[in-house]
């Protein structure tokens, strides 16, 4: 019998325990807007965003008259190695007006293995490693994307795919706060190459490369 009480007792001190737990993860030690702080060195707990970071509001706040829908315009960059802003325009064009709708870097074997180092990092889960719309969770049942190999998109401007990573599309998430506009670049001129590698003419080849194709074709047949 005593054994019960106790065992009963030990189970209620138990329960209590778990509610002041519950209570203390409703009400978690925060910072309000605009509050002070001794953590950091202006004394201010709000944070400058992270350079090429878009601020965008989402949830029910986004349908509110307070709150904003989408994109935000962001911040210029402070730290990108190349003279660009953060929506792409090339200040060293003196595009200032208007989004560059070629890309501003120098086509360099550097720029496209960042530029393939970056997209088989952050594209190729959706967009498939040849660029097809075939990634590993298009298979397993999430919508896919365009292939980039289709006409429409062989036509479209560099600052195109530039905004799409940016900002993004559809059910594309926007990638601006965790790739750089040096390397959104760099994944725009990797992808061109792979729209070249099933597009490019015949007369841009050189010798060696007419002759692969030749041999290729002759034992394909």
């Amino acid at each position: 019998m005593i054994r019960r009480v106790l065992g009963v007792l030990l189970m209620a001190l138990l329960l209590g325990g778990c509610e002041r737990g519950m209570h203390d993860m409703y009400d978690q030690p925060k910072y309000k807007s605009l509050a002070p702080s001794p953590l950091f060195a202006n004394g201010n707990s709000a944070r400058t965003p992270p350079p090429g970071s878009v601020a965008t509001t989402a949830g029910e706040a986004a349908d509110s008259s307070g709150g904003r829908r989408g994109a935000l315009p962001a911040a210029r960059s402070i730290a990108s190695p190349t003279p660009l802003d953060e929506q792409g325009r090339s200040l060293a064009q003196g595009d200032m007006g208007g989004r560059a709708a070629s890309n501003p870097l120098p086509l360099t074997m550097a720029l496209l293995r960042r530029g393939q180092q970056r997209y088989d990092i952050y594209c190729a889960v959706c967009h498939g490693a040849a660029g097809d719309g075939d990634g590993m969770i298009v298979r397993r049942g999430f919508p896919a994307p365009p292939s980039y190999h289709s006409e429409r998109l062989r036509n479209a401007p560099d600052s195109h795919f530039f905004q799409v990573i940016t900002h993004g599309y559809g059910v594309m998430y926007p990638y601006a706060d965790r790739v750089p506009v040096h390397d959104r670049w760099a994944i725009v001129a990797y992808i061109r190459a792979l729209q070249l590698s099933r597009h490019a003419p015949v007369y841009q080849l050189d010798a060696s490369d007419r002759a692969q194709l030749q041999a290729s074709a002759g034992a394909n047949r």
